[in-house]
């Protein structure tokens, strides 16, 4: 493809990626992904000839369009693309894309913005749930400045809440996948959980880290990567993810004891590079493990009391506050508290497909 693409490009919670109408794509998948990959400069480390900031977490893609389902205003496919490989999956959620969903569908006429905050209800079509955004708006427009402050972004913004339901299993068909709260893969007790992202949580001691290490320092641990993809592998099947090598799913989270006053420590493997922060659905994730007897980290975890627990989830850049109303003992839904900007609106033009080969 030659010709341009209409495009945003926006910061959303802790992570950046290009925004589209669903129209303004391939409708064709495998066209779509050629084109992604192009848009994106991939499969190449710096994605020097493209917009991808060579992590995973700027090379990443929302797609918008009107949703036909009664009570929902939008629809919005999250596309991770792969940075050194030709890989553009739609296995996963992103909870901080998600976060410019809103504003996006606002500028784009999607949804009419009411005066002082605008609800956007959002069907995520990768796991089949719905998500409430609540975005600033004033006088016809999206609000992006305010006092909002969340740890991995400098400065502050807009406040923007959004509230999961109906999560547990979204991509593995239950919470708790294999039924239990821990089970031992490859030699080692991990809890394999999804509460709107596949995660396997394990014990950073068992994989002798403290779990307080910079993401570098274990990305450089050559030992503890191989350890971490063996039991990944392994856990695939066992979470109904089938053989996950291609798969950016599930996250490898490390759980330690908390260090900042939090309710607990991580360290998050998305899956091959050390996450600088932690995602948000990944976040929802482990505070969930930390609410279940008998889970990992639930032994560690500082819970507060009451049936709404708000649960400071510690990561290399901060922390993220998952709030968990539950009923009957059980997490019936959870929010999150995000910001978005808007960085860039225009066109982008991929690179050629074959050019790129």
């Amino acid at each position: 493809m030659s010709s341009g693409l209409r495009a945003m490009w926006m910061r959303g919670g802790t992570s950046k990626g290009g925004y589209f109408l669903a129209f303004d794509l391939p409708a064709d998948t495998a066209a779509r992904e050629r084109v992604l990959l192009g848009v994106m400069g991939s499969p190449d480390p710096r994605q020097i000839d493209g917009m991808g900031g060579a992590d995973p977490l700027t090379s990443k893609v929302a797609v918008v369009q009107p949703s036909a389902r009664p009570g929902v205003d939008v629809d919005y496919l999250f596309l991770q693309v792969f940075v050194d490989r030709p890989i553009v999956t739609d296995a996963q959620n992103c909870g901080n894309i998600l976060a410019g969903v809103g504003p996006f569908a606002i500028e784009r006429g999607l949804v009419a913005a009411a005066e002082g905050e605008t609800t956007v209800r959002i069907f995520m079509e990768n796991t089949g749930q719905i998500a409430v955004a609540r975005v600033p708006t004033a006088g016809g427009a999206v609000v992006y400045e305010g006092t909002a402050r969340i740890d991995g972004v400098p400065g502050h913004a807009a406040a923007i809440p959004i509230a999961f339901q109906d999560t547990a299993g979204s991509s593995c068909g239950a919470l708790l996948p294999t039924g239990n709260a821990s089970d031992e893969v490859a030699g080692v007790r991990v809890t394999m959980i999804d509460n709107g992202m596949p995660c396997v949580v394990i014990a950073a001691a068992d994989l002798g880290v403290a779990g307080d290490e910079t993401p570098a320092a274990l990305e450089a641990d050559t030992a503890l990567r191989e350890k971490l993809e063996t039991i990944r592998l392994a856990a695939g099947p066992l979470m109904n993810l089938g053989d996950v090598r291609e798969k950016s799913v599930p996250k490898m989270t490390m759980v330690s004891p908390a260090r900042a006053g939090g309710s607990i420590s991580t360290r998050t493997f998305i899956p091959h590079r050390c996450h600088k922060s932690i995602g948000v659905l990944g976040a929802v994730s482990v505070a969930t493990a930390c609410l279940i007897p008998g889970a990992v980290g639930a032994d560690m975890a500082v819970v507060p009391d009451g049936a709404q627990k708000a649960l400071s989830i510690e990561h290399p850049t901060g922390e993220m506050t998952v709030i968990a109303h539950l009923e009957d003992g059980e997490v019936a839904r959870t929010e999150v508290l995000r910001t978005a900007r808007k960085i860039f609106d225009g066109t982008v033009f991929p690179v050629p497909a074959e050019a790129a080969a």
